[in-house]
């Protein structure tokens, strides 16, 4: 589990064809290699993958052909900036929002312009996510956590500060046509998940009635 909070940038070394599978390095100065083990899981742009190998500035991992089919990994290669995150600890700060490492789809930057001191963006994510999204609701992208300025149909608006652009990879390779990961919110998937199932219960065998409806979402907040 990650908070979508970047702790560091890294380079990528290699992307080394392997048995049909990739074997990808990355190599970061920046990162705290100090508490990394095999098997750990590090949030390379909001992909949680599994460490299969280390040294004291670089880890690899295989990454399989369905992650390369779900996600905008095909667009890395040699010396390409990636956002890096190890996994939270239960007394990490959660600075950002519960992020699994699990890419729903790949998001395309349609806009991107200075605005003041931020810079202005608009994604275009996969039409079937859009209902995961809300206007001031929490969205990651390459594995930050970003709070959406305006969903429009499925156009999602950010506004990113001056920091959030130098500590991550936005700066340097996001623009307009940019191939992007998307995670979405994961409490809308599970609320999703809790309204289907109230409305469907009677179908099966008999089990408690949900309490958490369409109305009580409204009333409470959640859905506009």
């Amino acid at each position: 589990m990650f908070t979508g909070i970047i702790e560091s940038v890294g380079k990528v070394k290699s992307m080394q064809p392997t048995g049909g599978d990739i074997r990808l390095t990355i190599e970061s100065d920046d990162l705290d290699f100090g508490d990394v083990k095999l098997g750990d899981s590090i949030a390379s742009n909001g992909i949680c993958l599994t460490v299969v190998e280390f040294g004291s500035n670089h880890y690899s991992v295989d990454v399989s052909r369905e992650t390369i089919a779900r996600t905008a990994l095909e667009e890395l290669k040699a010396g390409y900036i990636v956002n890096l995150e190890k996994a939270m600890l239960p007394t990490t700060r959660f600075g950002g929002h519960i992020v699994a490492g699990h890419v729903d789809g790949v998001g395309v930057v349609s806009k991107l312009q200075q605005d003041a001191r931020s810079i202005y963006i608009e994604i275009e994510i996969p039409q079937e996510l859009a209902h995961y999204t809300a206007t001031k609701g929490s969205i990651t992208v390459d594995g930050i956590s970003l709070t959406t300025n305006l969903v429009r149909d499925n156009i999602v608006s950010l506004n990113i500060i001056p920091h959030t652009a130098q500590v991550t990879n936005i700066a340097k390779h996001w623009l307009v046509g940019s191939k992007v990961n998307i995670e979405v919110d994961i409490v809308a998937r599970y609320l999703e998940r809790l309204i289907n199932k109230s409305q469907t219960s009677g179908m099966n065998a008999p089990s408690p009635q949900s309490q958490i409806t369409e109305a009580f979402l409204a009333d409470n907040g959640f859905m506009k």
